[in-house]
């Protein structure tokens, strides 16, 4: 197996987990991703894209137990039912919104992600790819 490497540092206001909005999309905060520069050339035309999905190190996680309280619950839910921080391999994922690009560094918003996160992958969102029409939602159904 391949081991992971981080590609960048994802900078942010939230220095604390407690600080971190439940999703992007409710954050009004920017923060910057500084890729590491000899990955800058992966860069090239990611200023075409509006948002993108940001693949981050959990790098404060503990260890994982295969029931958890989500935040928009009181009842216990499967791990992999939920997107909670303390998993088995604690990888994280965010969309946010890419407002600009000057040479390595990426300026974004709408974050969710605690400062100093290690990045380890970056993917353009697509809304014909990443986008499902009546996509179910399970136990999250009437929370959001």
């Amino acid at each position: 197996m391949k081991e992971l490497k981080p590609i960048g540092v994802i900078s942010t206001p939230f220095k604390t987990k407690k600080d971190i909005p439940c999703q992007g999309y409710k954050s009004k905060k920017t923060g910057t991703i500084a890729v590491f520069k000899k990955y800058t050339q992966g860069l090239k035309d990611i200023e075409g894209f509006s948002y993108i999905w940001i693949l981050y190190l959990f790098h404060k996680a503990e260890k994982y137990k295969p029931l958890v309280k989500a935040f928009l619950d009181t009842k216990l839910h499967g791990l992999f039912a939920t997107r909670y921080f303390n998993r088995p391999n604690p990888i994280g994922m965010s969309l946010v919104k890419l407002i600009k690009r000057k040479k390595n560094i990426l300026t974004i918003g709408e974050v969710d992600v605690l400062d100093k996160t290690p990045l380890l992958d970056i993917k353009p969102y697509v809304p014909k790819f990443d986008y499902r029409k009546n996509a179910k939602i399970g136990w999250l159904r009437g929370k959001l």
